[in-house]
């Protein structure tokens, strides 16, 4: 299996608001930046798009290290996932889960892999993570300024 690593990030001006998002593959040396943003969205759903986006990418069967700054998206993933989905979708509380579509989407691009969902602290300096969030913060500006927020 081909090791990839993956940084991600989200960003919202507003939440809700103009959001973006950006993922930076890296495989023996080489890079890959994606990135993109919607109109009128919430933080969450740009980190987990972030993710996904990633993940859709890759080509074949790879083992991966994905990063991300969002405790939401790597507890989400990796703990409370069997138990949305045990349940019908919905959480412990008995509500409807939150953005399901992109918890089923995320679920659905990380199955061909193994991946190891990994949690670095924001803003903290990371050169990778500091590089993503650049990248979709400028997304999200991109999205305020063409004056596509609700």
């Amino acid at each position: 299996m081909k090791p990839i690593e993956i940084h991600t990030d989200g960003a919202c001006l507003g939440n809700p608001g103009p959001g973006g998002w950006a993922a930076l593959l890296r495989f023996s040396g080489r890079e890959k930046e994606l990135a993109g943003g919607e109109p009128a969205t919430t933080n969450n759903r740009m980190e987990l798009m972030a993710a996904i986006a990633g993940l859709e990418a890759l080509k074949e069967t790879c083992e991966v290290k994905l990063y991300t700054d969002s405790k939401y998206v790597q507890q989400g993933i990796s703990e409370w996932l069997p138990g949305w989905m045990r349940r019908g979708w919905k959480t412990a509380g008995g509500q409807p889960v939150k953005n399901q579509d992109l918890w089923q989407r995320l679920h659905a691009a990380a199955a061909g892999h193994r991946v190891q969902w990994l949690w670095v602290k924001g803003h903290a300096g990371h050169p990778d993570n500091e590089r993503v969030d650049a990248l979709a913060r400028a997304q999200a500006q991109r999205m305020q300024a063409a004056g596509v927020n609700p």
